[in-house]
């Protein structure tokens, strides 16, 4: 049974989209020919120019509807739908300027406007976006669009949903019913349990829009009666697979034999063309960094020697994709003496290892690290330690975004470094954009293995681009 609240909020997007489009030009028609004192090189009426745009526009829209910014699974991803927002009002821009290029008439009055629509309508849309879904989260706490799921199963997996669908407001789901025991459900006593699937109370079938069951029953019949009743009913049907480990990264369902499905389980959706791509990336941007940078490195290349704290560079064993190793450079910044030593070592080297377990409680940080030079320390606070790791990145060592590069005595300790090595190691990653040195180190893996099963070129976009504002407002850098 198809919720049509999903429906009518996805029209209301595509209204609002329209409409923060048609916005957006008519802001920039306004910006360059009524605001700006500097005559327009070619004389278009603002009604031809609108209905020029009211032509372009379901074009616009269907370029969002192919980037999926219409589907449901968007709805809660705000940072992929930020990015698509982007790429599609690039693409429409862009078609928007072909047009032009080609017209026997030009239908911007000044190549000023395109730019400023692209600005306008990027804004826009964000703002139209964050709106709906806070009119959205109202409704949802007057019990308005939700949707309506029963689960079946009694298992550590039932109450980990029921714990995050009973919040309607926040989840969009009002769990009408549990099909199974009590296991873990004590806090939630208002949550309706039966027995068994034909216990379900009738009451609530013609309300029902999703069924999500947690585990199989051994009786492959109960499975299918469930599966029955849902198809003949036109409810959506979802199962969890019993051991969720085996199924978290990248899935793809293939025919074996043409005709058994099965399916494949990635570590990771860097796969295929993707590992081109970001590899083409990172030669590209490193490259373009180290010329930038040199100037940079080459002072700061002066002051370590100046300094006379040891050699200028850092090198260290790390481990990257593969479990491969591989050298790092970085600028030195602590005392040549405690290279190639995990922090324990260090502190007990100089008789203090009470400070050993400051450290890993602070998240590997302290305020006044005895192993730090006084240059480094502003190495550090500014990031420019983290510079020679750019020809690691040249050379294929490293990725621009990745998981953090380890040590193979820290990353032993770790029970998934498994599918944290399924990619390259980075420079800068998720968790170094969502705290850097103020979250933990357990914290900070979780986040890495997210970014592996979870990679999009997009993702590494933005997480670039949030590496930029935390490195120049020292965000979290310590």
């Amino acid at each position: 049974m198809k919720n049509n609240a999903s429906i009518l909020y996805n029209i209301c997007l595509i209204i609002g989209d329209f409409l923060a489009l048609v916005a957006a030009f008519v802001g920039a028609f306004v910006l360059r020919i009524s605001l700006d004192d500097r005559p327009a090189p070619y004389f278009i009426p603002a009604v031809t120019y609108l209905k020029l745009f009211l032509l372009l526009l379901p074009f616009w829209i269907l370029v969002f509807a192919l980037l999926g910014l219409y589907n449901s699974s968007i709805y809660e991803k705000r940072f992929r739908e930020l990015g698509r927002l982007a790429i599609g009002s690039f693409i429409g821009m862009m078609f928007a300027i072909l047009w032009d290029f080609f017209s026997v008439r030009p239908i911007f009055p000044a190549h000023a406007v395109p730019l400023y629509g692209l600005g306008l309508a990027f804004v826009f849309l964000v703002i139209f976006r964050n709106i709906a879904r806070f009119i959205r989260g109202l409704l949802f706490g007057f019990n308005r669009g939700l949707t309506h799921i029963l689960l079946v199963g009694n298992n550590k997996m039932t109450a980990e949903l029921v714990d995050w669908l009973i919040d309607s407001k926040r989840s969009g789901y009002k769990v009408v019913g549990v099909v199974g025991g009590k296991t873990g459900l004590g806090k939630h006593g208002n949550v309706k349990l039966y027995h068994s699937f034909k216990d379900f109370d009738d009451r609530h079938r013609s309300q029902l829009h999703l069924i999500v069951q947690t585990e199989l029953y051994a009786d492959d019949q109960k499975n299918l009666d469930i599966l029955n009743f849902a198809q003949t009913n036109h409810i959506g049907y979802r199962f969890v697979p019993g051991n969720t480990e085996l199924f978290v990264g990248n899935l793809d369902v293939e025919l074996f034999r043409s005709s058994i499905p099965m399916i494949a389980v990635h570590q990771t959706a860097l796969l295929g063309w993707g590992r081109v791509v970001k590899r083409i990336f990172d030669f590209g941007v490193s490259s373009v960094l180290i010329v930038l940078a040199s100037p940079i490195m080459l002072l700061v290349a002066v002051l370590e020697m100046l300094s006379g704290s040891g050699s200028v560079f850092f090198r260290q064993t790390r481990l990257t994709r593969y479990n491969n190793e591989f050298q790092v450079f970085k600028f030195r910044s602590q005392y040549k003496r405690y290279d190639g030593t995990t922090p324990e070592e260090a502190f007990r080297l100089m008789g203090k290892p009470e400070l050993a377990i400051e450290y890993r409680k602070n998240g590997d940080y302290l305020a006044k690290d005895p192993r730090v030079t006084a240059l480094g320390r502003f190495l550090r606070r500014s990031s420019l330690d983290e510079l020679p790791q750019l020809f690691n990145v040249w050379r294929g060592e490293l990725s621009l975004v990745g998981p953090r590069a380890l040590i193979p005595q820290e990353l032993a300790v770790y029970e998934k470094r498994h599918a944290i090595l399924a990619v390259k190691s980075g420079i800068t990653g998720l968790a170094q954009v969502s705290g850097r040195r103020n979250i933990s180190f357990d914290e900070r893996r979780k986040l890495d293995v997210y970014y592996v099963q979870n990679w999009s070129f997009w993702m590494d976009v933005m997480i670039l681009l949030k590496t930029v504002r935390s490195v120049l407002g020292s965000e979290g850098a310590k």
